[in-house]
């Protein structure tokens, strides 16, 4: 069995052909070019003179002449067709090629783009085509001696993004993000560092790139192209925490190994050496993290975002690290052995509220809590240039470190904001009497400590989890709650409300049987925005919450409520009425009289964080990860732990637009400005490790792999939306398919196009040759599993494998007179006219572009055939993997055929439409494949149940 959609050619060899198919590119694609302009090579002669020979006893001086002559030569290479978004890397005989190093000259497409001045200058006023809808590169007086004197076979990346046509699109509505990885030794410096073994062999430390330029640039530089509104970042940097008991835990800054000579700079932390630093644990046999970041680096982040125009944000942050097998005491079972490498939020007094002994609601909370904090003041920190070494003794806490930074800012010229921690719930919610918390008491104390150090100007938060900005349900007694955050939200030396928000936004399971699906009005996918939006003031922790994992199984919801007529004080959604209502103290169920020091409408609310995880159903629950190393380690409930791109988009898409909407952002009477402040939404997560060098170098990095179902936007921004690509693909040329009109919004209404069935992402796809829409479309619809179908007057893509399908029984068919008595006619192919195994060919994302393949294989069958795809689309190795087992699924799937007849009360089904016939003695699930236009119409069907794969 053979489906081939268009060719995919393993090497793109650069030529010059008259005629030649000019490509249209989507995504992240690697293509060839043709060469389209070049000037005759230009000679330069080198004579050089060298003087041999003489000294007593031998020939007498010689000078030699030698003559060399050099090439170069200037061309023009044209890239594709339509405006693109950017060049990434280029390869020249197939090596990387630092462009850099080069004159050349980038047009990006645009039909306004100007004739090149090198072609004028040669080519003469008048005699130059300025190439308008074509994206091509000049390459001025380019050396060819690297390349045995000749025009080098250059290939390039090429981003070309659908996004700009739509305001709504991620890259458009993006505003900030947070810079990870905050870890590595000198991940953010932009001066390139080398690591000597001393034995002559150098590593680069933070460039992996052709054109050895730092990693963090690199990095930006895509930022910026992709998402040209994200003007503020939140930049992470984090010491080491070892232990989950806060008096005795101790936070450092750490190296990835003891001993490393690397240059220009050495590593160097508050005026800590390598060699005195934590050793961060090992996993796996390397480093669990990367170190802590150079405070070289950080400065240089700080300088280098400034320069670049971003609004920068200080995140300090406590990585745990706590091995696996440790003997430490774990407050919350008091075993031995704390979880391995568990979230900050979980350091807390020991034991931890609720365990027997616990010193919660006691003086003795207050004295472990302040061991944690510690004592250091800003004046324990001398300043030498830009150095900050500690004098304050051998404390290693919490006020240590943020303190160090809050000075390493100020000596990097400034900040725009600085958080003095982030998610440390366990803490903040632990007491010392029955309505104190000594560790807000302690954060208020050292906002003002970082005040003192940055001045009035800086902007100064806290960022609290999800779970833990709004208030603490202590416990105490039925409804019984304090806002154990108000002294520190209604602090003078706090600016704005600062909420790491995963709220979940979905309660998605498989098929249809389920409360959030609904046939008739929608949702029918998770990925429809609109539900996702509904949910952001709605659904899960607003209307409801689930009593127990066995109510969440079976969909039991318990509706919020208070008994005081306000509910919001239980809603961790209901932001807005937090933050516009007194907050009056429940300590026993029953309201205080007197409100909190909290001020309604008095601060903006800042997302410090915002993200999902690019995985099946990552809305339902998009504060998890994939971590193997990690005892927190997970998936989102009822996911099958796939690579979903679109789910991320469409979960920040949603937030984007809620928010932004005047009616969901009130505006405070208090400093006239909305609520959230929109400009300071910091999306998890954007690394400084450029794409795709992370993560396809997995040698260099360890946490390469949590990548491709991790909340990382590099490589996903850019990448196309499968509605979109499919509209452009039909709309190539003068006019749509059959000539009707455009139909950009996808609605079919006014035009011939319907694609607002379609949902997926699609990272790169190539139409390399001259064809028709038609063929141009096959490849996608074998790998994005859809169907076209022509209907009142439209062309439909329709996904396949819809949840709902139309109940048909004997007696809604017509013809009754075969041999089943009812006119219908069942085949069933032989299994060895079935394929033992699909295979796929596919350019591969994490292999340059290269082409790979996989394959799905049935361990038993009588046959030996293969079905074979070549699909000239970018993806990985998973994304391959899995549409490789779906076609050989559907392959056995659509083994049984049916033909049979309807009357003209079933004019609605169409091709593509799937049925449900009951037949009295079988039930048989069928996807109708053909139908025609007589009175009584001959239906032609195959089977999509899958019991018969």
């Amino acid at each position: 069995m053979q489906r081939t959609g268009s060719r995919l050619s393993d090497i793109a060899i650069q030529s010059s052909s008259e005629g030649a198919a000019i490509p249209r590119l989507y995504g992240r694609v690697r293509a060839a070019g043709q060469l389209i302009w070049a000037t005759r090579f230009k000679e330069t002669v080198v004579t050089t003179k060298t003087r041999t020979g003489g000294g007593k006893g031998i020939a007498p001086k010689v000078t030699v002449t030698q003559t060399d002559y050099k090439y170069s030569v200037s061309f023009a290479v044209g890239l594709c067709e339509g405006t693109i978004t950017k060049i990434g890397r280029v390869w020249a005989d197939g090596t990387l090629l630092d462009l850099s190093q080069y004159t050349t000259r980038l047009y990006t497409g645009s039909e306004t783009q100007t004739p090149d001045p090198l072609i004028v200058e040669t080519e003469g006023e008048g005699n130059a085509p300025a190439f308008r809808g074509l994206a091509y590169i000049v390459f001025e007086d380019m050396p060819l001696e690297s390349f045995g004197n000749r025009i080098p076979q250059l290939s390039f990346e090429i981003i070309r993004s659908l996004s700009a046509a739509d305001p709504s699109a991620l890259e458009n509505v993006l505003t900030g993000v947070c810079l990870i990885p905050g870890a590595g030794e000198f991940v953010y410096s932009d001066t390139p560092i080398t690591a000597d073994d001393g034995e002559g062999t150098t590593t680069p430390q933070n460039t992996h790139t052709a054109a050895n330029t730092a990693d963090i640039d690199a990095s930006l530089d895509e930022l910026e192209v992709l998402a040209p509104n994200a003007r503020a970042v939140s930049l992470v940097a984090g010491w080491f925490a070892n232990d989950l008991r806060c008096n005795v835990c101790q936070i450092k800054p750490g190296v990835e190994t003891a001993t490393k000579d690397t240059y220009p700079q050495t590593w160097s932390v508050n005026g800590i050496v390598r060699d005195a630093a934590h050793l961060v644990s090992a996993s796996d046999g390397r480093p669990a993290y990367g170190g802590t970041p150079s405070d070289a680096s950080v400065i240089a982040a700080i300088r280098n975002l400034k320069a670049r125009g971003f609004n920068v944000l200080f995140n300090p942050f406590l990585f745990m690290d706590i091995a696996p097998g440790n003997a430490l005491t774990n407050p919350y079972t008091n075993d031995v052995g704390q979880p391995a490498y568990p979230w900050r939020g979980r350091i807390v007094c020991t034991p931890a509220p609720g365990v027997t002994g616990s010193p919660d609601k006691t003086a003795t909370a207050t004295t472990q809590v302040a061991a944690f904090f510690g004592t250091a003041s800003p004046s324990d920190y001398f300043i030498f240039g830009e150095t900050i070494a500690w004098t304050g003794g051998s404390e290693w806490s919490y006020r240590r470190m943020i303190l160090h930074y809050a000075h390493l800012c100020a000596v990097a010229g400034g900040v725009d904001a600085f958080l003095i921690g982030s998610e440390l719930r366990g803490l903040t919610q632990t007491r010392d009497s029955a309505t104190t918390y000594p560790a807000v008491a302690a954060l208020k104390s050292l906002a003002a400590d970082v005040r003192s150090i940055l001045g009035p100007t800086t902007k100064i938060g806290y960022g609290a989890d999800w779970s833990e900005y709004n208030a603490h349900q202590t416990g105490d007694a039925p409804g019984a709650l304090l806002f154990n955050l108000d002294p520190l939200w209604s602090d003078a030396n706090i600016d704005f409300i600062g909420i790491d928000n995963y709220l979940p936004l979905a309660d998605w399971r498989d098929g249809t049987a389920h409360a959030d699906y609904d046939a008739a009005n929608g949702p029918t996918t998770v990925h429809d925005r609109t539900y996702l939006d509904a949910n952001i003031e709605g659904g899960e922790d607003y209307d409801w919450y689930y009593a127990s994992a066995e109510d969440r199984d079976t969909q039991t919801r318990t509706a919020i409520t208070d008994g005081h007529g306000k509910p919001w004080v239980f809603r961790a959604k209901d932001i807005a009425n937090w933050w516009r209502n007194p907050h009056h103290n429940r300590p026993d169920g029953s309201e205080d009289a007197s409100p909190t020091a909290w001020v309604p409408q008095s601060k903006p609310i800042w997302f410090t964080e915002l993200g999902c995880p690019a995985i099946d159903k990552g809305a339902n629950h998009p504060n998890v990860f994939f971590d193997p190393k990690s005892s927190e380690s997970a998936v989102p409930y009822y996911s099958n732990a796939q690579r979903d791109d679109l789910i991320q988009r469409r979960f920040l898409e949603a937030h984007y637009a809620h928010w932004s909407d005047a009616a969901n952002n009130p505006v405070s009477t208090e400093y006239a400005a909305p609520m959230l402040d929109t400009s300071h939404i910091y999306v998890w997560t954007w690394d400084a490790r450029p794409f795709p060098t992370f993560p396809s170098l997995t040698t260099v990095w360890g946490d390469a792999a949590n990548y491709h179902t991790g909340h990382w936007l590099n490589g996903r921004l850019g990448a196309v939306q499968l509605a979109d690509l499919v509209t452009d693909l039909c709309h190539t040329g003068s006019s749509p398919i059959h000539g009707g009109s455009p139909d950009p919004e996808g609605s079919g209404e006014g035009g011939t196009l319907d694609t607002s069935n379609l949902t997926g992402l699609i990272t790169g796809y190539a139409v390399t040759q001259t064809q028709s829409p038609r063929d141009a479309l096959q490849p996608l619809a074998i790998a994005a599993h859809f169907d076209a179908v022509e209907s009142e007057g439209a062309i439909r893509f329709v996904m396949r494998g819809r949840p709902i399908a139309t109940a048909l029984t004997r007696d809604d068919l017509a013809l009754p007179d075969n041999d089943t008595g009812f006119g219908l006619t069942l085949t069933r192919a032989q299994e060895t006219d079935l394929p033992l195994a699909a295979r796929i060919a596919y350019a591969s994302a994490e292999s340059d572009y290269s082409t790979s393949s996989v394959e799905a294989r049935r361990l038993v069958s009588a046959s030996d055939r293969i079905a074979s795809s070549q699909l000239p689309i970018v993806m990985d190795q998973g994304q391959a993997t899995g549409i490789a087992e779906r076609l050989l699924q559907d392959a056995w799937q659509s083994r049984e055929t049916a033909v049979f007849a309807l009357p003209p009360s079933r004019l609605a089904l169409d091709p593509t439409d799937e049925v449900i016939l009951d037949t009295g003695t079988r039930t048989h699930r069928l996807r109708l494949t053909e139908v025609n236009d007589a009175a009584e119409r001959t239906v032609h069907a195959e089977a999509t149940d899958p019991s018969i794969y």
